[in-house]
């Protein structure tokens, strides 16, 4: 729900400007299917169910949980003023990791902190390669983005980042002592993952380069499943 809050407010922000961008042009609020009104009472629905669960966790889970729903807010505008607002989108959507650890936990783990920093590495990855279809219309509406500030050195940093990720998830996965066939099964993933991004990435199929990173964070829970099964 908070994750659907999300889009809400930034289809609400952007409404204006997805008129003018052929990807985003049929979105409900783009396209006149949804009014402005219906958007802000979907979002304060979505947020009063979103605020109820909350009350359910520990202090600790709700103070984190706040802390970052502010930069839900903020994330739709900073791509008017902020040259990377990719890097604010990996800070606020990366938290779910930090959020589900402090249900569990109030200590300060180093896996967690490897985890948090790598999943925020991953989404300013793989959401720039999703800008990147729409760089020629940013241009000329004004918005900020990643491949906009990277020029021609946005797929190298992606797969940049794209990797630092790959590493931190095995070095949570060696610090935590996950079985070494759980560990071997993931790095073989990785490398699998990588040829079939690069190949899309030059053919210049960048949304279905973005869509592939699905089929890896579905790989890395299966790891932990596992691994949880087997203890």
């Amino acid at each position: 729900m908070v994750r659907s809050c999300g889009c809400v407010i930034n289809d609400i922000s952007d409404y204006q400007f997805d008129r003018l961008v052929d990807r985003t042009k049929d979105r409900p609020l783009a396209n006149g299917e949804l009014s402005l009104l219906e958007g802000w009472v979907f979002f304060i629905i979505l947020g009063g169910l979103s605020l109820s669960l909350l009350l359910l966790t520990p202090v600790l889970t709700q103070i984190i949980s706040l802390c970052f729903a502010i930069l839900i807010l903020v994330y739709p505008l900073s791509k008017r003023f902020f040259k990377l607002p990719q890097l604010i989108l990996g800070i606020t959507f990366g938290a779910g990791s930090l959020i589900a650890y402090s249900l569990q936990s109030s200590e300060i783990n180093i896996s967690i902190i490897i985890l948090y920093l790598g999943v925020l590495l991953w989404i300013i990855s793989f959401d720039t390669i999703y800008a990147m279809e729409d760089v020629s219309d940013d241009m000329i509406i004004g918005i900020n983005s990643s491949p906009l500030a990277w020029g021609e050195n946005s797929i190298y940093y992606s797969k940049l980042l794209q990797l630092l990720f790959c590493i931190s998830i095995v070095l949570v996965l060696i610090i935590e002592e996950f079985r070494l066939f759980i560990i071997i099964a993931q790095v073989i993933t990785f490398v699998i993952f990588e040829i079939k991004v690069n190949v899309l990435l030059k053919n210049k199929d960048y949304l279905k380069a973005f869509k592939l990173n699905h089929w890896l964070g579905f790989s890395i829970m299966i790891s932990f499943f596992i691994q949880l099964a087997i203890n």
